[in-house]
């Protein structure tokens, strides 16, 4: 199992604005890590759906934390 650093990033005029990261440790793969990341992040910022605070979910450049 990996580690996932996700970027949340709010577009504005065209240019998106990172407004949190969420880092999951231990996830079977990219797409449960980005599921896992986008409800710690609508818990965290007390929103029903994080699309609330953020336009764009990704995971970070390189994918993975490297401890």
């Amino acid at each position: 199992m990996a580690n996932y650093r996700i970027d949340f990033s709010k577009e504005i005029l065209g240019v998106p604005f990172t407004v949190g990261t969420v880092d999951i440790q231990r996830a079977r793969g990219p797409d449960r890590a980005l599921r896992a990341a986008e409800l710690r992040f609508a818990r965290q910022h007390g929103v029903g759906d994080w699309r609330e605070r953020a336009d764009r979910a990704v995971i970070a450049d390189d994918g993975a934390i490297r401890p």
